[in-house]
This record gives structure tokens, sequence and C-alpha cells, in this order.
């Protein structure tokens, strides 16, 4: 923090939302909008640059999800927090976020009441806050994907070439078509198409 004041990255694909938290923040002592960023792609590579010491990402992102930003972001800049905004309440995401590094997860329908103090709490380094009533919406099944191919996946159901999501992951093309394979493997699919279905299914992307 420079001065007291803790820097913050709102990443979220909903310009709407961006404004709403930007403008409930920055009437708050302490709390400044450095950056933003509309999917999970870019909030990596934002963070990465600006290292902020706060990031409030949307769970719902194209791109990367937020929290497969949140794994990245947390591994590669570990000064900088992670909050997770999410339409969920359940308890599931909830240890989904904090296995990817999260420090905290806010309901979206509770950004008014708690956002901020959800902040404060991370900030000031009380573990994980979860502002968040369980078991409202259904858990997400079990993955047996590595996040790395769980990345893949949705960048190929978002219709992405090889290269592009060598490109977006900074990994060979070669390496893609790897962890494409390992994916029809895994789950028994056949082709994009399959691996588009069960990326909707896993809430990846929206149908």
């Amino acid at each position: 923090m420079t001065g007291g004041t803790a820097t913050v990255l709102l990443a979220d694909d909903h310009p709407v939302v961006r404004d709403g938290v930007r403008a409930m923040l920055e009437r708050e002592t302490g709390l400044r909008v450095v950056a933003e960023a509309d999917d999970g792609l870019e909030a990596v590579r934002v963070a990465l640059q600006q290292k902020p010491d706060l990031a409030i990402v949307d769970v719902s992102m194209p791109g990367l999800t937020g929290l497969q930003a949140a794994r990245q972001i947390t591994r590669q800049s570990p000064q900088t927090r992670v909050l997770i905004l999410s339409m969920h309440a359940s308890e599931q995401y909830c240890a989904e976020a904090r296995r990817a590094g999260a420090s905290g997860y806010v309901l979206k329908s509770a950004v008014d009441r708690e956002l901020v103090a959800a902040c404060r709490c991370v900030l000031a380094g009380e573990g994980f806050v979860a502002f968040a009533a369980a078991g409202a919406s259904a858990a997400p099944p079990s993955d047996p994907l590595t996040s790395r191919e769980g990345e893949v996946v949705k960048l190929v159901a978002e219709g992405h070439t090889t290269r592009e999501i060598a490109d977006a992951l900074t990994i060979s093309a070669k390496t893609v078509e790897r962890h494409k394979g390992n994916v029809l493997d895994k789950l028994g699919l056949r082709d994009r198409v399959d691996i588009t279905r069960y990326a909707i299914r896993r809430g990846l992307v929206e149908p």
C-alpha cells in the first residue's frame, strides 16, 4: 500500500458493474481503483503489470473464469490479494475460490452492503472471508481436469484457435494440442463440440 491507500484492480465483463463498484470504492478512504479488465486473461495481464494490493474479480468472465484468473494472479503476484464476486451462494464455490488462492468471496446480490467490509478484511490479512450464504445454488460437480486443462477447455469452447490459445496462455501450440488430447481422454469426449458442451455444463461458458 502507498501512503495507507490500497490499490485495486476491478475485473468484470459488464461495464455497468465495474462502474458501480468503482463508484462505491472511490467513496471510501484508503481504496483507489487503478485498473480495470473485462475478461480473465486481461485481469491476469493487468495484475502482473500493475501489482495492485487487491484484485476484485467476477467469477464468470470470458477468457479465463474468475477462479482461473485468481489462481494465476496469486501464484505470479503473491502480494496481490484476490476477492471473488459471484452470483453463486454455495459452499462448494467458496471452497473452490479458497483453493484458487482467493482471500475472499462476496455475493453480487450483497455487494452494496458487504463489498467494502470484505475489501478491508482481506487487505488486513484476516484469512479467507466468505460473505455468502451457503446452499442457495447447486454446487458444481467435481472436475477431473488440471487447472491448465480447464483453461484450455474454456478457450476452446469460446471458439479460439490452437494458436490463439497458445498465445493467450503463453504456451506452445503443441502443448495446447496435448492438453486437448488429455481432456478428450479423461472425459471420454470426441471433439470440440463435446468440449463445448462440457464447458457449458461446468459453467465455464454461457450457452
